[in-house]
C-alpha cells in the first residue's frame, strides 16, 4: 500500500517536524521546568494570531465541498472560541500577563508569518490550501502532546495546554482534517506542498521564538 498524501507530506518536511515535535519547549513543558517568561511570551503570540486563525477555518467551511466537513470544522471553530479562548484567559491571569500586556508587546517574527499564512491560505479560497496549514497546526501539536507522560505537570498552565492537544476528541478531528486532505489535496499537489512546507518551518520558529521573546508580569523582555 501507498503511503497516504499526508504522510507523504510530513515524510518531505520530516526533518523539521521531528525537531518541532521533539524542541526544548515540549521537553520543558513535560517536565514542568519551562521558565514563566517563555510560557507567558509563548501563549501572547499564541493568542495574538487567534483573529486569523479563525478567518482560516472560515474560509475552510466556506470552501469546503460536503455538509459533513462544513459541519465538522465548524464545531471545531465553536471549541476555539469556547474552550481554548478560555484557557488562554486563565493562563494569563495565573500569569500576571494583563490585558494592556497582551495588547502592547509586538508580534514576533514567527507570528507575523504564522498570521500571514492564515489568510494568504484564506484569500485563496482553496479547501486544500486551508486544509494544508489546518493539518500542521492540528497534526503536529497532537503529535507532540501524544508523548507526554500520563503523569502532567503540577502546573496547571502547563498541564492544560497538553491535554488540550491530547485527548480522544482533538485526535478525531485530526483523524477527520487528514482524510480531508488525503481527499482533495492531491489534485492541487504543488499548491498544497508549498502551504504544508512554510507551516511546519513556521512552527519550529514559533518554537524558538518563545525562548528568544520570554515576556514577565511586569513586561520586561
Amino acid at each position: 500500500m501507498s503511503p497516504a498524501f499526508t504522510d507523504e507530506l510530513r515524510q518531505q518536511n520530516q526533518p523539521t517536524w521531528d525537531r518541532a515535535v521533539t524542541h526544548r519547549f515540549v521537553h520543558e513543558l513535560f517536565d514542568g521546568s519551562i521558565d514563566d517568561a517563555v510560557m507567558a511570551g509563548y501563549l501572547v503570540q499564541d493568542y495574538r494570531f487567534l483573529d486569523s486563525f479563525l478567518v482560516l477555518l472560515g474560509s475552510a467551511v466556506a470552501t469546503a465541498d460536503t455538509l459533513e466537513a462544513r459541519l465538522r470544522l465548524s464545531r471545531f471553530i465553536g471549541e476555539v472560541a469556547g474552550e481554548e479562548n478560555t484557557y488562554f484567559l486563565r493562563a494569563f491571569e495565573a500569569l500576571g500577563v494583563s490585558a494592556h500586556l497582551r495588547e502592547t508587546i509586538p508580534d514576533t517574527p514567527a507570528t507575523e508569518q504564522f498570521t500571514g499564512l492564515f489568510r494568504e491560505a484564506a484569500q485563496t479560497r482553496q479547501y486544500a490550501a486551508a486544509l494544508a496549514v489546518l493539518v500542521v497546526t492540528e497534526w503536529l501539536y497532537q503529535d507532540w502532546a501524544s508523548r507526554a507522560p500520563a503523569k502532567r505537570p503540577e502546573n496547571v498552565v502547563h498541564a492544560e495546554w497538553i491535554d488540550l492537544h491530547d485527548y480522544p476528541g482533538f485526535s478525531q478531528f485530526v483523524a477527520f482534517l487528514r482524510a480531508e486532505l488525503d481527499r482533495v489535496g492531491p489534485a492541487h499537489r504543488d499548491l498544497v506542498e508549498e502551504f504544508f512546507g512554510r507551516a511546519v518551518d513556521i512552527e519550529l520558529a514559533f518554537f524558538d521564538a518563545a525562548y528568544e521573546h520570554p515576556v514577565t508580569a511586569d513586561g520586561a523582555r
